[in-house]
């Protein structure tokens, strides 16, 4: 019985050690992807330049106007963040041009999502639920 006892113990503590791994991994990811979209459109390129980034697995982008519209959105494309989810619109409003992590609740999950802004003040983003 002690035996099994502490091969439970042990594959508890595998599991959640793959479990932060993988969420480190998934975060230097998502922080890459939104560094490098941020360094592309502060050398030129435009928000239509990134439509694709939205289809993005598992990880999509948004971009987003200052104001809350969705430039760039697997789902909300063209429509107001702000208007539609106005306590997720006020963590993401956060970003600053150095970029950071913010968390909120989005469709009864939390999120945990990567923000930064563009010299053309606009918000770049992507992240993961838990």
């Amino acid at each position: 019985m002690r035996r099994f006892s502490v091969l439970l113990l042990v594959v508890f503590a595998v599991v959640c050690f793959a479990g932060f791994v993988h969420a480190a991994a998934d975060k230097d990811a998502i922080k890459k992807q939104v560094d490098e979209i941020v360094a592309a459109m502060d050398g030129g390129k435009t928000a239509a330049d990134f439509k694709d980034a939205a289809k993005r697995e598992p990880y999509y982008v948004f971009i987003m106007q200052e104001d809350g519209k969705l430039l760039v959105h697997p789902a909300m494309e063209g429509q107001s963040l702000k208007e539609k989810a106005a306590p997720v619109f006020d963590a993401v409003a956060k970003a600053t041009p150095a970029g950071g992590w913010v968390d909120y609740e989005w469709q009864g999950k939390m999120k945990h999502t990567y923000v930064r802004k563009t010299k053309g003040a606009l918000i770049v983003g992507s992240g993961y639920s838990d």
